[in-house]
């Protein structure tokens, strides 16, 4: 009887019970991601002094670069509503 339960399965001493298999293969999982990222982070390398400051300078010129067309941009667009209202009736002046 008990080489019959074992030929099908039943009653291993030996197999895992269900309950622990799920969180097994997970906190497997989760230690492969982990290694994963310490190789990914190892690849990482901090920039010099010179490049930041590089960067840096080039962020700050393209603001006020951007700023500059917006605000001229804005502008535009703001006379052009004026006109479009005063057309209108919209605005009394």
């Amino acid at each position: 009887m008990a080489t019959k339960a074992l030929a099908k399965g039943e009653n291993d001493p030996f197999k895992k019970p269900k309950i622990f298999t799920g969180a097994v293969d997970k906190w497997t999982e989760f230690t492969g991601f982990l290694r994963d990222v310490r190789a990914e982070m190892r690849k990482v390398v901090a920039p010099t002094w010179k490049e930041v400051k590089s960067t840096t300078a080039v962020v700050i010129v393209a603001v006020f670069i951007f700023g500059a067309f917006f605000f001229v941009t804005d502008g535009i667009f703001q006379q052009g509503v004026h006109m479009l209202l005063k057309s209108l009736g919209g605005v009394q002046q």
